[in-house]
């Protein structure tokens, strides 16, 4: 019955999560900025749940995203708690957007599991267009946070960059998506949700 039911016990749960770091922020056009690309994601899968349901793995492993890229906009990435981790690693800066860049990667999986359960591609072409498309979000990302830096700038074009003075922060946040995705995929193959019948 839970597992029937998981996806709508985690998008209420997500919504509430949204809302109560919404009430809030540190800065409300930085909330704006991002946590609209979470909101659209939300919706989309919320739009065509009908039409393709994930495996419960998946909207998990969707869902790490919007948690960590809701906290983000809550508190700008450079600004989350995260002294436990920066100390603990004796880290030069706040690290909490390289988790959040991991996370991107794990939407490999929910990418691979919807071609190969809609047989629109074999195996190994729906592993590297999973990889590829991850790859490609991450790049174009990028160039969006230049952009808006660039338009914008101030404290919010700063705060939205989220470099936190490291010249190569867009190749690390890059590499940081691609390494989420490489785990994504080995997670895909071993677990083999589009076998599940129930999936």
């Amino acid at each position: 019955m839970i597992s029937k039911y998981y996806p709508h016990i985690l998008a209420t749960l997500l919504m509430l999560f949204f809302i109560s770091l919404g009430i809030d922020p540190l800065n409300r056009a930085l909330w704006v900025v991002e946590g609209t690309p979470v909101m659209l994601v939300f919706l989309l899968l919320v739009a065509t749940f009908n039409r393709f349901r994930f495996s419960n793995i998946s909207y998990t492993m969707m869902s790490a995203w919007m948690i960590l890229h809701t906290i983000g906009g809550h508190y700008s990435f450079s600004n989350v708690p995260f002294d436990f981790i920066t100390n603990l690693f004796d880290f030069q800066r706040n690290n909490f957007d390289r988790l959040a860049h991991f996370s991107v990667g794990l939407y490999a999986f929910s990418i691979a599991e919807l071609l190969l359960r809609k047989k629109w591609a074999n195996a190994v072409i729906s592993t590297a267009f999973g990889f590829s498309f991850i790859m490609s979000v991450a790049a174009i990302y990028e160039i969006i946070e230049w952009a808006y830096a660039v338009t914008y700038g101030g404290n919010i074009g700063i705060s939205f960059l989220g470099a936190q003075g490291d010249i190569w922060d867009a190749q690390e946040d890059m590499l940081l998506d691609g390494f989420g995705a490489i785990f994504a995929l080995i997670l895909f193959w071993i677990i083999k949700p589009f076998r599940d019948k129930e999936a």
